[in-house]
């Protein structure tokens, strides 16, 4: 039975750290699925598009993401590796964990991942908009970065637009 975790804010030092590569052995095990599917419940208790491991306390190159369009089904993302694809656009930009906040974000348009999906099975997910932008902003965090050490102007939400931003 999946369950709603925690979601770690801004100040936490998971959040900051390099994510560990997860060990392909490891994919099969009953408490990784476990973790998933607490990510997806998490995720959309939050409500959000992506929430990667970290920002559940697990240090881990996992992300899953659901964008809500016709194309694209919901994914998990294991030890995924980025490949930007089109050109730079700003864009503004929210995060589960830096709650109540909005930025402008320059990022690509277009990108792509390719990395394990939850069988282990190599997968390859590739899109634009939101999709790109969910599929970078989740590497980040991988990564240790939050999206608000590259914006410009973080500020509340003003506008309709801007609050449903802070709130994916």
């Amino acid at each position: 039975m999946p369950y709603v975790r925690e979601i770690l804010t801004r100040d936490h030092p998971t959040l900051r750290k390099i994510a560990r590569r997860v060990d392909p052995k490891e994919i099969r095990e009953p408490l990784f699925q476990q973790l998933i599917d607490d990510m997806f419940a998490t995720m959309y208790a939050a409500p959000g598009v992506g929430l990667a491991a970290p920002q559940v306390n697990v240090s881990k190159r996992l992300f899953v993401m659901d964008v809500h369009d016709d194309e694209h089904e919901p994914a998990v993302v294991i030890n995924p590796k980025l490949e930007l694809l089109g050109e730079e656009v700003e864009l503004r930009e929210g995060c589960l964990s830096v709650p109540e906040l909005v930025g402008d974000i320059v990022r690509a348009n277009r990108a792509a991942v390719t990395g394990l999906d939850r069988d282990g099975k190599r997968i390859r997910i590739e899109g634009e908009g939101l999709l790109a932008q969910c599929l970078q902003h989740e590497v980040d965090h991988l990564d240790g970065k939050l999206y608000v050490d590259r914006a410009k102007n973080v500020r509340r939400p003003v506008s309709d637009e801007e609050k449903e931003a802070a709130e994916a």
